[in-house]
């Protein structure tokens, strides 16, 4: 073959061109294969006590903390650009955190005032409820603690509870984050008991101990507290097949949807658990993603709007149901614009 190429040069390909469809906007839009939609974004907030408060997080910038009223308004904003669902994370006063974390089970804590308000304000949007103790508990863990070991049984005890208590104050959906082992079919089996079988379970189900948490924990207040890892119960980063254990388990004992977190260094488990167990998988793209994204962005290295929306196209390619995401607001206005 000369190294002038003719239509004629083709022909090994029969004919196929496959940049034909990529030649505009238009025809790039209709044979997409992957479609991202305000309805695929989850918003999480944290949530402070106060009223007009609003406080910075320094490695998240442009994430901020805000009291139960405001967390009402940026719901109406969530709701208004399509957004379906909050998930909620209370960074709880220092004075009522404790070694047992009793603060989780309490009904007028800051997280069941902002699902009571949310709810009441904005009754369409869907709201996730976070159970775990390392945003009520004195050491920063997800469980309780006895001589330096985590407590799984005891630890499945306190979060029942504090289920209980964010269902009754609004949450539609209980989102257990601990990775305790039987914690899902406690929690499912309690709110049964409870007459409250219509609230579903988003299970973390495969959670990674991973150091890309590093800014939510300063946004939680649990990041300086914390003593010790959480290594003998959040998932070694070396394994795939056990997170589809960890799924599967979850799904018998009641889960009605499951997460993978974080997101992006995970995909392969997204598309795992979509392939091989074909139940809606929710992707957590962590505060570390976020914030490389955002700095990478600021420093000039990358595009930032343009990393935001490839990022999060690679978990609905990935078979993501759907993206927990601190971009969601501002994705969501980009997509309806």
């Amino acid at each position: 073959m000369s190294g002038h190429w003719t239509k004629h040069d083709m022909d090994f390909l029969g004919g196929r061109r496959q940049r034909r469809t990529r030649q505009f906007a238009w025809s790039r839009d209709l044979v997409r294969e992957t479609v991202l939609t305000p309805a695929d974004l989850i918003w999480p907030l944290f949530i402070i006590d106060g009223h007009n408060e609003r406080t910075t997080i320094k490695t998240m910038p442009g994430v901020e903390r805000l009291s139960v009223d405001l967390a009402v308004e940026a719901a109406r904003a969530a709701a208004a650009e399509g957004i379906p669902a909050l998930a909620l994370f209370p960074n709880t006063p220092d004075h009522l955190r404790s070694e047992d974390g009793q603060e989780a089970y309490n009904p007028e804590n800051l997280m069941c005032r902002a699902l009571s308000a949310i709810k009441q304000a904005v009754p369409g949007i869907g709201l996730i409820a976070d159970v775990a103790l390392d945003e009520y508990s004195s050491d920063g863990q997800d469980g309780l603690v006895r001589d330096g070991l985590i407590l799984n049984d005891e630890t499945i005890e306190v979060m029942i509870r504090s289920a209980l208590v964010q269902t009754r104050a609004g949450a539609d959906i209980i989102a257990p984050s601990d990775m305790m082992d039987g914690r899902v079919g406690a929690i499912r089996a309690a709110l049964d008991d409870e007459g409250l079988e219509n609230t579903a379970i988003m299970s973390y189900a495969a959670k990674y101990a991973s150091a890309f948490y590093g800014p939510f924990r300063e946004a939680v207040g649990s990041g300086a507290r914390l003593k010790g890892d959480k290594r003998t119960y959040q998932m070694d980063f070396g394994n795939s097949d056990e997170a589809l254990r960890e799924v599967a388990q979850d799904i018998d004992e009641g889960a009605d949807m499951v997460m993978v977190k974080p997101g992006m260094p995970y995909l392969d488990i997204v598309r795992r658990v979509r392939s091989e167990l074909n139940i809606p998988v929710f992707a957590y793209q962590v505060s570390g993603e976020y914030a490389m994204i955002t700095l990478a962005g600021a420093a000039g290295a990358i595009d930032r709007t343009a990393a935001m929306i490839e990022s999060l196209y690679a978990f609905k390619r990935a078979g993501a149901s759907g993206v927990l995401t601190y971009f969601a607001l501002e994705t969501a206005r980009l997509l309806n614009a």
